[in-house]
């Protein structure tokens, strides 16, 4: 049997919640908590997104969405309106407000990469292995 540290969902989940630390005194600098942040990166990429396609993206529920968005619209951070095409969807997109926000806090992956002490090819081949598993797991 297999030792806790040699199972590697546990490395990726403790590594996670280290990412999550890392990344929490410029978060809260900023007032917004991570997968507030993650809303934000993912509505600069893509002009407007229904709440069923940011869950897809995030890997999370609608039930889990919903409330997220509907705090960070309160913040102004996003606006939420339905489809004029189909009522039943809500679409999101991202307002100046959260455009400045998501700017404040651009430098956050520069942050991870330099506690990470890993060279430039380590952190590509990482990167890329890592992206492969998560696609074939999903």
């Amino acid at each position: 049997m297999r030792k806790l540290e040699d199972h590697f969902c546990f490395l990726m989940y403790v590594t996670s919640r280290a990412i999550q630390r890392a990344y929490q005194p410029e978060l809260a600098a900023q007032a917004i908590t991570y997968p507030q942040y993650l809303v934000l990166v993912l509505l600069s990429e893509q002009p407007a997104l229904t709440v069923k396609a940011i869950g897809h993206w995030l890997d999370l529920s609608t039930g889990t969405v919903t409330p997220l968005l509907k705090r960070m619209d309160q913040d102004g951070l996003v606006s939420r309106h339905r489809s004029e095409a189909d009522e039943r969807q809500v679409k999101v997109a991202i307002t100046a407000a959260g455009r400045a926000k998501r700017a404040a806090i651009s430098d956050l992956p520069e942050t991870l990469v330099d506690k990470a002490q890993l060279s430039d090819e380590e952190w590509a081949t990482m990167t890329k292995l890592v992206h492969k598993l998560m696609t074939n797991l999903k």
